[in-house]
């Protein structure tokens, strides 16, 4: 393609300088709601060795305006059809050898929406994006494929079709790079995000599609049981009624697709700011919990997810044919008097469904408390067995069931009075507000008949708002054991200015060859009134080897936790290379800091041995990250393991793979701090399961490999 050719995409393209206003830019014009702060322009080394790359500066900078960015590896394959959904997004190009940033504002079937440096909006061919941004990938191909075509003698606009097909067969899944989707962070209020992401209009159209169709569902019943009642139904009111009942279709179809994204949309956003609280959790806020907890509360979070939409939506349905049967009844036989009993009897529903959610709430307290019981008492059976008198042995299960199910019971008469009296209570009473003006004589068999026929109405709605308040109580039971992951991803994150961290990581120690300094740390854990750290002192010079000594409890652990960032000190100053966390900024910190904590608290993931062991490096591995993965390994005794595995590295791991031994999984978190390529290396009582040959190996192999080196181990 030529540079003329390329010329409307080159006035809508960013140079590197104007990167940050860019980014500011399209924030602002794509409605996400950022930090008013002024980004820097990108430094001229940016990409070149020793210097962040441009992906880095990127993400910090981002970051920084408090919004969150997505690196994305579209197919290519794929790239067309990731081009048309990808807004807001950045998209690094080579326009004609110069290296150029469009920013995706807008996107449509066959073209892309720039916002351009001078403000404006254009619009571009999808199809010549898509060959700019995947230029690097096709050019070791093209000309191969050319050669193929002109010794098939395929010429003219075929040979340009048939070679998008022959690239696209060949390269489908190569990834293509350069590409970032901006939006808001999973911290954010989740009604803005959900305003951001469109599921307020998708609700409203929801309900207005569903409105729609009743009205004309009631106008096509109204039709007939007019003609009927005057007795001249013919053949042109019977098309009328018809016509109408077909009208209700594509509303309903509507409606359904409306809700369906709507349900996926707010389930995915869910889903992703429950794992952004996840990973916002303080290491002393999970540490005492066990399996059966964690999966109690992925359980309650899909428990949460699937029953708020679902008893929502059909709350939400609910309420608005409620809304419609007021009229109709006050249109009725029984007038005004009809509409208030219909409103008190769903007040009545109101306050019966608080009652059941009450004592749901207070069953589900039990449930819980008998079951956490009822382990413990497992544990320590043998305890039992030789400390209490047979007669007591079972006396507090007995209590505890015995409140069990008395809840049970409660929770069992609020479900039958809601799910039942409700629905079936109100066609008794509704009906017998119509007795009256029945018997009186002097109302029209049509005023009675819109009567009755509201009463029906509003008995179906009945039945589906009992069915939804039933699964949202549920659902606000399940809240309670979400609720805390919900709420950490609100808490605040550690910012730096982009390029700072990167800054920092090659800044010199400080005076005399320093790397870490503390003074004065004092920790504290929540749920204890002393402090287990209190006014701690420690210079670690680059190179220096460390032992840290103690007993049980004198808070060794802990104190390394704080020192590679793992916990955040209550007081006191800790700097590293000479600044702080605040300017390192989390992620900062722990670029320069790898520790392997206790092994209790390590984890070997079900994935292969090249991922548990490069975890903290950039993934995808390369061949060179998984050659020196292997050196490590061998160097600490792991040479059998890896001959003995079908796949070596590649061999998946884990629970469900691979066994690994006791001191086996020692050396692989060994191995895994050693291969993020920290400054500082920290190892807690990672050689207490080696065997002392073993042991004499992988110490001498550590201090031969880490630049500063820390040891914690008992005296």
């Amino acid at each position: 393609m030529t540079a003329a050719e390329h010329a409307p995409l080159a006035a809508a393209v960013w140079p590197r300088e104007r990167l940050g206003e860019a980014l500011e830019t399209l924030a602002r014009v794509s409605g996400l709601e950022r930090h008013p702060a002024e980004l820097p322009r990108p430094p001229r080394t940016l990409g070149e060795p020793g210097a962040p790359s441009v992906s880095d500066w990127i993400e910090e900078a981002v970051e920084w305006l408090r919004l969150d960015c997505e690196p994305i590896m579209a197919l290519y394959g794929e790239l067309e059809e990731f081009l048309r959904k990808a807004a807001p997004a950045v998209l690094q190009l080579d326009l004609d050898g110069a290296e150029r940033f469009a920013l995706v504002v807008g996107t449509g079937r066959e073209s892309v929406v720039l916002l351009g440096p001078d403000h404006r909006r254009h619009k571009i061919d999808v199809e010549m994006l898509r060959g700019v941004l995947a230029r690097g990938v096709e050019e070791q191909r093209v000309a191969d494929v050319d050669a193929v075509l002109e010794r098939a003698g395929v010429e003219g606009s075929r040979r340009g079709r048939a070679r998008r097909a022959i690239l696209r067969e060949l390269l489908g899944p190569w990834p293509v790079e350069g590409c970032w989707l901006l939006r808001q962070p999973a911290g954010s209020p989740f009604m803005k995000q959900a305003k951001a992401a469109g599921l307020r209009r998708l609700a409203a159209g929801g309900v207005l599609a569903h409105l729609i169709q009743q009205v004309l569902l009631l106008s096509s019943w109204w039709v007939l049981g007019r003609a009927v009642l005057q007795g001249r139904l013919d053949q042109d009111l019977a098309l009328i009624w018809a016509l109408l009942l077909l009208s209700t279709t594509p509303f309903r179809v509507a409606e359904h697709w409306l809700l369906a994204r709507l349900t996926t949309g707010a389930g995915a956003l869910l889903k992703r700011r429950l794992l952004e609280g996840a990973l916002r959790l303080e290491p002393e806020e999970i540490r005492h919990q066990g399996v059966g907890q964690f999966l109690g509360r992925v359980i309650d979070s899909e428990a949460v997810e699937s029953l708020v939409l679902t008893g929502g939506h059909v709350g939400l349905i609910a309420c608005v044919e409620l809304l419609l049967a007021l009229p109709i009844l006050i249109g009725g036989a029984a007038g005004w008097f009809h509409g208030l009993v219909l409103v008190g009897w769903t007040a009545l529903a109101g306050w019966l469904w608080w009652r059941y959610l009450a004592a749901r709430r207070q069953w589900t307290g039990s449930r819980l408390a008998i079951t956490h019981e009822l382990v413990e008492k497992m544990v320590g059976h043998r305890t039992r067995l030789a400390q209490e008198r047979p007669d007591d042995w079972h006396e507090d299960e007995d209590q505890a069931v015995e409140g069990y199910l008395d809840r049970s019971r409660e929770m069992d008469r609020s479900a039958v009075l809601l799910k039942s009296l409700i629905p079936r209570g109100w066609l008794i009473v509704g009906i017998a507000c119509l007795i009256p003006a029945f018997t009186a004589g002097d109302i029209s068999t049509g005023l009675l008949a819109v009567g009755i026929g509201g009463v029906l109405f509003a008995y179906k709605a009945f039945w589906k708002l009992v069915r939804g308040l039933a699964d949202l109580a549920e659902a606000i039971v399940s809240w309670g054991n979400v609720a805390p992951l919900f709420h950490a991803a609100a808490r605040p994150k550690m910012r730096v200015p982009p390029g700072l961290a990167a800054r920092g990581e090659s800044a010199e120690p400080t005076r005399e060859g320093r790397l870490l300094e503390a003074r004065e740390l004092t920790f504290r854990y929540r749920d204890r009134p002393e402090p287990v750290l209190k006014g701690c002192d420690l210079s670690i010079s680059v190179g220096d080897r460390l032992l840290l000594e103690g007993p049980s409890g004198s808070g060794k652990s802990t104190f390394a936790a704080l020192l590679v960032g793992l916990r955040k000190p209550d007081a006191g100053l800790l700097l590293l290379g000479g600044l702080d966390r605040q300017s390192l900024g989390d992620w900062g910190w722990r670029r320069r800091t790898a520790a392997a904590p206790q092994f209790h608290e390590n984890h070997v993931f079900t994935e292969t041995l090249a991922f548990n062991l490069l975890m903290g490096r950039e993934w995808p591995a390369r061949a060179a990250d998984l050659q020196e993965a292997e050196e490590v390994c061998r160097a600490l005794g792991l040479g059998e393991l890896l001959d003995r595995m079908p796949a070596g590295l590649l061999q998946m791991v884990g629970e469900s793979g691979w066994q690994l031994s006791h001191g086996e999984k020692s050396r692989l978190y060994i191995a895994r701090a050693l291969l993020q390529r920290a400054e500082l290396v920290l190892f807690d009582e990672s050689f207490a399961a080696l065997d002392p040959e073993t042991l004499n190996r992988s110490l001498e192999y550590v201090l031969s490999r880490a630049p500063t080196l820390m040891v914690v181990a008992h005296p």
